[in-house]
């Protein structure tokens, strides 16, 4: 069962995501999310899934594309972290990420399918990992992270992201 990661794991920045995942079986953790994060938007028109509650805020559509990109990218450095690279990994640009892709042009189905093969892909490289893999650090975004803070990393992001459409989209269609 993998545990919680130290405080000197990850960079304080993460600290809201990693807190709100409990001990436990990860892997089930992060099948659950994806089970509720398609509850929770997979019953929506394409018009409402371009809703921003505020003007400068992304649009549903914007969000779950970002909540997927932000976890390829996260479950890659993890990765290679695990598998013992030392290179240093280059930080991303969540913004300019969601303004080049496009995500509301495309379909809801095809952004539910974008998050479910990479979930699966995620679950696929965590299930390879060893103990001792998920010990191991890395350097990315020029911070120090642990393999398994990675981890922790991306199911609070999900989780962070799924609570937000909840609270503040899906209240403020009703």
């Amino acid at each position: 069962m993998l545990q919680v990661p130290n405080q000197d794991e990850y960079q304080e920045y993460y600290e809201p995501y990693v807190k709100v995942i409990p001990e436990g079986d990860l892997i089930q953790i992060l099948k659950s999310q994806l089970s509720e994060m398609k509850i929770l938007i997979d019953n929506l028109t394409e018009e409402q899934a371009l809703f921003r509650y505020a003007p400068e805020k992304w649009s549903i559509k914007e969000v779950l594309g970002h909540v997927t990109d932000t976890e390829r990218i996260m479950s890659y450095r993890l990765l290679r972290i695990g598998r013992g690279d030392t290179t240093d990994l280059a930080g991303f640009d969540d913004q300019l990420y969601v303004r080049n892709a496009n995500f509301n042009q495309q379909s809801l189905s095809n952004l539910l399918q974008y998050f479910e093969a990479t979930r699966h892909s995620t679950i696929a490289v965590m299930s390879t990992l060893s103990n001792e893999a998920w010990l191991r650090r890395g350097t990315a975004n020029q911070t120090e992270v642990s393999a398994r803070a990675l981890a922790y990393i991306i199911a609070g992001h999900e989780r962070h992201h799924r609570q937000v459409i909840h609270d503040k989209y899906l209240a403020a269609l009703r």
